[in-house]
């Protein structure tokens, strides 16, 4: 049965689904006089993956490039469609990010290094996920896309490539300082000691006050020194709450070092 009268149509949800092909779809296709779709899934598929043809016509193809996802939504009118794709070998799994710009939503999660940029107020919590480093730039970017950020979660493993570079370079000149102003909670427990370091390190994050932070215990004592080193003292004594992960037990000087976070 055909939906003719229906003329907005939303459906936002945070499961992820396999059955788009089957229920979502064909629900979709019943809607011939849809004027506005607001779309937020996330789609387990094997086979498709969803582009403006699929919203249209019913199409099936196999590793598509980022340009190829683009062309199908040139019949959009009156939108700009943002699309961004990422294949994870390591996983054996792809992701397709697809959305009107600007972005509606108050989440974006598992931004990679093909994030394409723009600005984002609304978005107030993000995921960050590659198999690829994450270097200084790119978190500066971060920051200015998300200027209302409150809650990130960053998951890499791979350590970054241009440290040496980047201290080089500040002995003749000065970097940017990164800033989360509006940031409320931050998760590194799943990263790569580097990341600890960008967050710790004073010359590259400034954290705002009272944050609550969850890290890995082992790294994090390695990056401050065993909680002695200069350049961390700074950003620890902001943090409010302090969860650790891979924990032992804690020198006696460890509240000192978080002198006004409750430790976990």
């Amino acid at each position: 049965e055909k939906l003719a009268n229906l003329k907005s149509f939303k459906l936002h949800c945070d499961f992820d689904t396999d059955f788009y092909d089957e229920l979502i779809l064909p629900l979709l296709h019943r809607m011939s006089n849809l004027e506005k779709l607001d779309l937020a899934l996330i789609v387990l598929t094997k086979q498709t993956l969803i582009d403006g043809n699929n919203l249209n016509l019913y199409t099936k193809f196999n590793l598509p490039s980022n340009e190829y996802i683009q062309e199908t939504f040139k019949d959009f009118k009156n939108k700009q469609i943002i699309s961004s794709i990422d294949y994870f070998k390591e996983k054996e799994y792809s992701q397709c990010h697809i959305y009107s710009y600007p972005y509606q939503l108050i989440y974006y999660n598992n931004i990679t290094n093909n994030f394409p940029g723009g600005i984002f107020e609304c978005v107030c919590e993000i995921s960050l996920f590659d198999e690829h480093s994450f270097e200084h730039e790119f978190f500066f970017q971060i920051s200015q896309s998300f200027p209302f950020l409150k809650k990130l979660t960053l998951i890499n493993q791979k350590p970054q490539n241009n440290k040496q570079l980047r201290k080089s370079k500040s002995q003749n000149q000065n970097l940017s300082i990164i800033q989360y102003p509006y940031l409320l909670k931050l998760n590194i427990s799943k990263a790569h000691k580097d990341y600890h370091e960008q967050f710790l390190f004073d010359n590259k994050t400034c954290l705002p006050n009272n944050v609550r932070v969850s890290m890995n215990y082992r790294l994090v004592k390695k990056v401050t020194r065993n909680f002695r080193r200069i350049t961390t003292r700074s950003n620890c004594a902001k943090m409010n709450f302090v969860i650790f992960i891979q924990k032992s037990k804690f020198p006696d000087h460890l509240q000192d070092y978080f002198p006004y976070a409750q430790i976990s």
